[in-house]
């Protein structure tokens, strides 16, 4: 690994004390100020710390933190990987990341879209994963075109590095479709409302079947390197290798097949690889089931539009209730009318429940979806307002996060 610098050595020093009193203090890891004080001592401790290593990096509006851990497993088979355990994204989190993991040579991290080009340039990594884009926070993260120029005119700075992108999403499409060097994946787009017209012309994109096209510019969908088939991975040469995940659904299916195809890039076996994304069974508490009384609780994160919808599809229609928990703090986005952009239809036999601070604004778009519901504000006491056996929680961000913490207080 390269050496780091004076400065940068009295950066991680100032960090490593105080991640430690943080975490003397009770308030959490404390990897975050860490990574904060750091970049404040030495704003180019992010560019050292990623010299010499081999790096993926993973972005896109959903599905980043779960394709990160599979890329991690799948990098492992090559080595220890250098990755974020609780997600942190943006800048510090991704400088606490790789400082507790000095002199690894492989890293996966996950990044923010709207900091990808900046932490590309930083790391100047050997792969970059472009799963969707969707609108996300429009107050935050701003106009979805936008943000697809942003990325493209970032990896037009990095020629070599090899981009896995999805090329059922239309946006990442055109944010990839220029680059030199691109592994393009099938994997699968459940949300095409954001990418209706092209991103390069303004006219209209016609779909046929699972092709798309531009009506108005030399731009349509490639052929995938890798596509899903059945229970099957699709590759090169057309291999197959069968896929057996422990996390559920279509889009975690598509999430694995691009960190395999990253790992790949980087070297590892494909056999392998494929295998070693069956091994990831939650990620920071998503997809876990907890016992709740007399409830067995799974426990579902959806943060916009096209995620609730994927975490919608996973609902198992035999469950004896539905809870879903929606807030409207800072990080969830403090603007719900997303809410009906989602649909909520469908749920015939499933008792459901609104919840969260912004219950109310749920049960609202609940009725004119049509779906019976009671509504129940504490999601602790909705799930006990359901019949005993199997419920299915689907929580945003800070409800999901309230949840888990209160969670963890019973226990």
């Amino acid at each position: 690994m390269a050496e780091i610098s004076v400065r940068g050595r009295i950066a991680l020093r100032a960090a490593a004390a105080a991640s430690w009193a943080s975490q003397k203090a009770g308030r959490g890891k404390g990897s975050m100020i860490g990574g904060l004080i750091a970049l404040q001592i030495d704003k180019t401790i992010m560019d050292q710390l990623g010299r010499g290593r081999r790096t993926v990096l993973v972005t896109g509006t959903n599905g980043k933190s779960t394709t990160t851990r599979m890329t991690t497993a799948a990098l492992s088979t090559l080595g220890e990987v250098a990755t974020q355990a609780d997600g942190a994204n943006m800048d510090a989190g991704i400088v606490a990341a790789l400082s507790a993991h000095r002199g690894v040579e492989l890293a996966a991290i996950e990044v923010d879209e709207l900091h990808l080009p900046h932490v590309t340039d930083a790391l100047n990594p050997a792969a970059v994963v472009l799963l969707n884009l969707s609108r996300d926070q429009l107050d935050r993260v701003g106009e979805i075109n936008m943000i697809e120029r942003k990325l493209r005119a970032g990896l037009a700075r990095h020629p070599d590095t090899v981009v896995i992108a999805n090329c059922d999403d239309v946006l990442v499409t055109s944010i990839a479709y220029d680059h030199p060097n691109v592994v393009w994946v099938a994997a699968g787009s459940g949300w095409s409302m954001d990418a209706t017209s092209c991103p390069r012309s303004g006219e209209p994109v016609l779909w046929e079947g699972e092709h798309w096209r531009s009506t108005g510019a030399d731009f349509e969908r490639p052929e995938p390197d890798w596509w899903l088939d059945g229970d099957d991975l699709i590759g090169p040469g057309k291999q197959r290798f069968p896929l057996t995940l422990a996390l559920p659904g279509r889009a975690n299916r598509g999430n694995a097949a691009q960190a395999v195809a990253a790992a790949i890039a980087l070297g590892a076996d494909p056999a392998a690889a494929v295998a070693a994304t069956g091994t990831v069974r939650e990620i920071a508490g998503r997809y876990r089931t907890v016992q709740v009384g007399e409830h067995d609780a799974r426990l579902l994160l959806a943060k916009n539009p096209a995620g609730w919808q994927e975490a919608l599809s996973m609902i198992e229609p035999s469950s004896a209730g539905l809870v879903i928990a929606v807030n409207g703090q800072v990080p969830d986005g403090e603007d719900l009318s997303w809410l009906w952009d989602v649909r909520f239809e469908h749920f015939e036999g499933v008792q459901v429940v609104a919840s969260g601070e912004r219950a109310t604004d749920l049960a609202v778009r609940l009725t004119y979806a049509g779906v019976e519901h009671t509504t129940v504000p504490n999601p602790l006491r909705a799930i006990a307002s359901c019949p005993a056996g199997h419920v299915e929680v689907l929580a945003n961000y800070t409800a999901f996060r309230d949840l888990n913490r209160d969670l963890e207080a019973k226990s």
